[in-house]
């Protein structure tokens, strides 16, 4: 069934989608943002953003990403849910297909964004959803006073190990090497926690338990050492991969799945654009998705404009 052709189509709904879908109602195109999940992305369910320029206080992910998708649509972004299966060309238009629905549309941006990453040990998908957990700010209140542990040593492992100290009595942070790979001043909150010990240069080989999480089997990086930790709960942050796979032969990819694109966002498809965490790029990050949606959105018209 088809819902209609559009200008522009965004697929995807965190900041680079939400900022894109504000540039382009604005410059008066008719646009399209589809979003599988809730507007806002990994980004509205982070508990507290301390790096956007323009608060310096920080503010928290759900109420930045409420802010820019209010401000989009106050401009005419119409928003669909739904999850983007396929994408083809067919003569002027491109054709974006949704389980049920076909949309047509003069240009697309893609702003679909990254998953995290999985450990894929014994365990992990028994207990996802009873002590297993990819998001903090989502699961972080069940374990009040409860003794859990992060995994990795990133941004992400390190901001959510500073946020899960508001109800946790400990977290153990287990990173496979010996120093983080965090922002200096974060790494500095959380060495200087004493609800966070660190277990350096060590690896999760199972998630163990009966009903819900008890423990970890862990395994030494060099050496044939392992040990058994207590905990209640698991929180995973080792990386993200991007959500690519339904441009498969669409668009050029480079070898991690991430979208390539040039300094206008244009993909090796005329007419495509990449913006956010699924495109090749040095920094992903909220202010970098901004600049991405920014640009893509004025690349689109450009683009619309020569087609005709």
């Amino acid at each position: 069934m088809s819902e209609g052709r559009y200008d522009v189509i965004i697929i995807g709904g965190g900041p680079a989608g939400l900022t894109a879908g504000l540039y382009a109602s604005r410059a008066r195109l008719k646009t399209l943002l589809i979003e599988e999940l809730i507007p806002g992305g990994q980004a509205a369910v982070t508990h507290h953003i301390e790096n956007y320029p323009g608060f310096p206080g920080g503010i928290s992910g759900e109420r930045l990403m409420e802010n820019f998708k209010r401000q989009a649509e106050g401009f005419g972004l119409e928003i669909a849910q739904g999850r983007v299966e396929r994408l083809a060309r067919e003569g002027d238009y491109k054709n974006i297909y949704t389980k049920d629905t076909e949309f047509l549309a003069k240009a697309v941006i893609i702003a679909s964004g990254s998953r995290p990453n999985t450990l894929g040990v014994p365990g992990e998908e028994k207990f996802k959803g009873r002590g297993v957990s990819y998001c903090a700010t989502c699961d972080g209140a069940f374990f009040r006073d409860a003794e859990i542990a992060v995994i990795g040593g990133g941004d992400s492992a390190i901001k959510e190990a500073l946020f899960l100290t508001k109800f946790a009595r400990k977290i153990n942070v287990i990173h496979r090497r010996s120093e983080l790979r965090a922002e200096k001043v974060i790494q500095e909150k959380a060495l200087g926690n004493k609800k966070i010990e660190f277990i350096w240069d060590s690896i999760v080989e199972e998630i163990g338990g009966e009903k819900i999480v008890k423990y970890l089997n862990l395994k030494k990086a060099k050496g044939e050492e392992r040990f058994q930790l207590k905990v209640e709960g698991v929180f995973v942050y080792v990386g993200n991969q991007p959500n690519s796979d339904f441009l498969q032969g669409i668009v050029e990819l480079d070898r991690g799945g991430y979208v390539k694109a040039g300094d206008s966002t244009e993909t090796s498809s005329p007419g495509i654009f990449a913006a956010g965490d699924v495109r090749s790029k040095l920094l992903r990050q909220v202010a970098t998705a901004v600049g991405d949606g920014a640009t893509a959105a004025m690349a689109a018209e450009e683009y619309i404009s020569r087609a005709g």
